[in-house]
């Protein structure tokens, strides 16, 4: 593993639907890849950009959605399908080629809409315990009136290394955990973090696709996993051991590993 630069972050203005503005870190040098976040936050994938950048030859780009980090959310930007389009234009902008999307539930939900987009810029699929379908008889968990500990018992295979005792959050943080919470309940459009009409679109999905589950995931099952994976042509479908929703936090070597035994 090769050393990287320190990450740098820059606020973009996006064009669009009037102008998003974007907070995106990057680092490393070489073939691109767009790491998006879950509902946890951008701080849920610094960690794994880190490593991702350091094995060398990959330039990570992570930005945070608006309304995500104590940003500002543009009151038109409601839906994983807006940050997909905000997200493609990004990538436009930036002259990207050759990107490799990988997106963690939320994040892959959106990681998913810009697939579908058939843009030629983007080559590969990595989608991480990945939400938005409905799949009958596997629902997504209802975390919206849960406390902290209860959601990282879900979320976690082992929560211990994870648990923060809720007294000891800065109050600063914490109105930062509820403006992503709200953002979350924005982005998702319902609590059960669904759009009725993405499981039968993701047969338009050409893109080679990776979809990564982690065995003991309580927000959405390994069958939800394998649900998704069999929505999209050609995608090779990975149950990775001791590890919960949120695989680049909790096991990110094997989620690595994956990727690089998986040519996308």
């Amino acid at each position: 593993m090769t050393t990287t630069a320190a990450p740098t972050t820059q606020t973009l203005n996006v064009p669009g639907a009037g102008s998003v503005e974007l907070t995106v870190q990057e680092q490393g040098e070489g073939r691109p890849f767009v790491l998006l976040h879950g509902g946890a936050g951008v701080q849920s994938v610094g960690r794994f950009a880190e490593l991702l950048a350091g094995q060398g030859h990959n330039r990570v780009l992570t930005p945070t959605h608006p309304g995500f980090g104590g940003t500002p959310r543009p009151a038109g930007l409601d839906s994983a399908a807006g940050l997909a389009a905000t997200y493609l234009t990004l990538i436009n902008e930036l002259g990207l080629e050759d990107v490799t999307l990988i997106g963690n539930s939320l994040g892959g939900w959106i990681a998913a809409e810009m697939a579908l987009r058939g843009s030629p810029r983007i080559s590969g699929l990595v989608l991480l315990d990945a939400v938005g379908i409905e799949v009958e008889g596997h629902p997504i968990a209802d975390v919206s009136g849960l406390s902290l500990p209860e959601i990282q018992s879900l979320s976690f295979h082992d929560p211990a290394p994870f648990r923060v005792d809720p007294a000891t959050i800065p109050d600063a943080q914490k109105r930062i955990m509820a403006g992503n919470a709200a953002a979350l309940a924005v982005y998702a459009g319902t609590a059960a973090m669904t759009d009725p009409t993405l499981l039968g679109r993701l047969n338009a999905i050409t893109t080679p696709t990776l979809v990564l589950w982690g065995d003991s995931d309580q927000i959405a099952g390994p069958g939800y996993g394998r649900a998704l994976a069999g929505a999209i042509h050609g995608a090779r479908f990975e149950v990775l051991p001791g590890t919960g929703h949120m695989p680049q936090m909790e096991t990110p070597e094997l989620v690595l590993n994956a990727i690089h035994r998986v040519p996308l």
